[in-house]
């Protein structure tokens, strides 16, 4: 097979290769589904934001060239001034800041602060249904009212927020009700980026289709189910590569445009490529500069080290493996009669399931094994932290029989559901089973689609499944939240999980009253959740992503959204 993959490799070079040197600084990259929207206060998908992130931009970023992950002003003057023990952020806006041209504009049209009162009213806004609205709920004085009360777009424009206030055209004023810490990373996402009235009333609030941001790329067409093209925005305002990286950076050259004007490539076509097959050949054929290696393609593409191939290594094919913020665990509800009541039955299962075989089926190997409930890549995270079981068949065997259910007798069939369709989501459901087989434990693998999965989750429908998140940004309260007892579904906490302790340190974490302990709260709810077991830790997605010669300044992030200002072509 693998010389097979091989011989079709070459002959896709050598019939192509010759047209790849013609391209312009075009970047080509392919997006894995359809295309949901293109509104920011809607967008909460990882193939919309790769979308949406060069149009438009939030009040802050992320550094590009360090880790871990920090924030700095973006369309902000500087990071925001808090006051009030925490309960007032003013932020200076930058002056002079141009949006795309539009129609709806009289002239040239800049950014003003009201702008962004304007998009957090809209986030808030019911008929808006943004997916954001948790990010505010209950956190800026009145918006809830707001939320409650505003039904037209009149009153989406004209309904004053006493926590949202514009003291001049380049100065926001965000009053809370509670401190939150966690602000600054809301402004730094795209739900929060600015929206003009006059736009907002001329699409009657409706921009899926209509993006027009500051960001340095233009949106130019939507093929549906085929492309996207953006151009690169001329009066896009005065940005530079960054001065500064990390080790990681200057190892790997990527400070050799420092300080140059950005962004450096002409505009951007984005291929909606849903299969990952045409995905590759195209990536072969020199018609996509970037892919994300999918797991059929581990043989192609790399040694039996892991390594890069001797094919694509010849033709200076460059390969990134990057740890992601994106991981995986095996989940129960903790109110179901029979797994969330049973300690010792969920610590079997924790002994009874070998991880490491799962992600050696499953991800080829490059998962990370889980060694906690935080990912690496978060502050207060512990490399050396280690978890209260591992793969012991007679340890498993011995503690379901403390449960009560010698070699499985007397316990009901569990029901384990998968999170898709898919011929991967069924092996994964089959191995699962067939692990808790082997001490007697019965499972019924139930197959869903996806948001039919999603819908069993908020209504609190699944007893045994694979939990995963993305975070949305690099702190510890993000993940603490999913096992708050405030957010049982349709919260996120959809093991129905819920302790006190947890539950106080989350709510000092939301308010910053134990900002300066953090890393011992951490290591608090961590004991906590090992003591209880809602979560069996499997592992932290990685990514493999192959690029060619000619794009420079790449760095991977599932983060970092914004990135492709950054890079150039060769």
């Amino acid at each position: 097979m693998r010389a097979l993959w091989g011989l079709l490799f070459l002959l896709a070079l050598a019939c192509n290769n010759s047209g790849s040197q013609k391209k312009d600084k075009l970047l080509s990259l392919a997006l894995t589904s359809k295309v949901s929207t293109l509104d920011p206060a809607l967008s909460y998908d990882t193939v919309s934001a790769q979308v949406v992130y060069q149009i438009h931009e939030p009040l802050y970023e992320y550094e590009y060239l360090i880790r871990p992950y920090t924030l700095k002003p973006l369309l902000a003057e500087a990071m925001p001034v808090v006051t009030e023990e925490g309960k007032v952020y003013t932020i200076k806006i930058k002056k002079g800041i141009s949006y795309h041209p539009h129609k709806a504009f009289e002239g040239k049209r800049t950014l003003k602060a009201q702008d962004f009162i304007n998009q957090i009213k809209r986030v808030a806004f019911k008929p808006t249904r943004s997916n954001g609205w948790w990010l505010f709920d209950g956190k800026i004085r009145g918006l809830n009212e707001f939320r409650n009360q505003a039904k037209t777009l009149d009153d989406l424009s004209n309904m004053q927020v006493k926590g949202l206030q514009a003291l001049d055209e380049h100065t926001l004023k965000v009053t809370l009700n509670t401190p939150y810490p966690q602000l600054p990373y809301a402004l730094a996402m795209s739900f929060t980026a600015p929206a003009p009235m006059e736009l907002i009333r001329f699409y009657k609030n409706d921009l899926s289709e209509h993006p027009v941001g500051t960001g340095p790329f233009v949106f130019e067409d939507w093929k549906k189910s085929l492309s996207i093209e953006l151009s690169a925005n001329p009066l896009y305002h005065e940005q530079q590569y960054p001065k500064a990286g990390d080790r990681y950076a200057n190892e790997n050259n990527l400070l050799k445009d420092a300080g140059k004007m950005i962004p450096f490539i002409k505009g951007i076509k984005f291929h909606i490529i849903t299969e990952a097959r045409p995905r590759m050949q195209n990536f072969l054929k020199h018609k996509l500069d970037a892919i994300t290696l999918s797991k059929d393609y581990f043989q192609m593409a790399l040694n039996y080290k892991g390594e890069l191939s001797e094919e694509l290594s010849k033709e200076k094919v460059q390969l990134q493996i990057v740890p992601t913020l994106t991981y995986w665990w095996l989940s129960f509800n903790m109110e179901d009669k029979v797994v969330g009541t049973n300690l010792k039955l969920r610590q079997a299962i924790a002994h009874a399931v070998d991880n490491e075989k799962f992600i050696e089926l499953f991800t080829n190997n490059i998962g990370q094994k889980a060694n906690s409930i935080y990912p690496p890549g978060i502050p207060g995270y512990d490399p050396s932290a280690e978890l209260p079981y591992q793969y012991d068949l007679d340890k498993a065997k011995y503690l379901l029989k403390e449960a009560g259910y010698p070699e499985g007798k007397g316990l009901p069939e569990l029901v384990y559901d998968i999170r898709g369709a898919s011929t991967l989501s069924r092996q994964m459901g089959e191995f699962i089973k067939s692990q808790l087989a082997k001490i007697g434990i019965q499972i019924r693998v139930v197959v869903n689609t996806f948001p039919g999965f999603l819908a069993k989750a908020k209504n609190g429908q699944l007893q045994f499944w694979q939990g995963g998140w993305s975070m949305d940004y690099p702190d510890a309260q993000n993940i603490i939240q999913l096992l708050a007892s405030a957010n049982h579904p349709p919260g996120p906490n959809t093991a129905y999980y819920s302790n006190p302790v947890v539950d106080k340190i989350y709510e000092e974490l939301s308010t910053g009253s134990k900002s300066g302990e953090a890393v011992q709260a951490m290591k608090e709810v961590e004991n906590q959740v090992n003591k209880d077991l809602p979560w069996i830790m499997q592992y932290y997605s990685r990514d493999y992503v192959l690029y060619h010669r000619r794009v420079k300044n790449f760095r991977q992030s599932d983060l970092i959204y914004n990135a492709l200002k950054y890079i150039r072509l060769d």
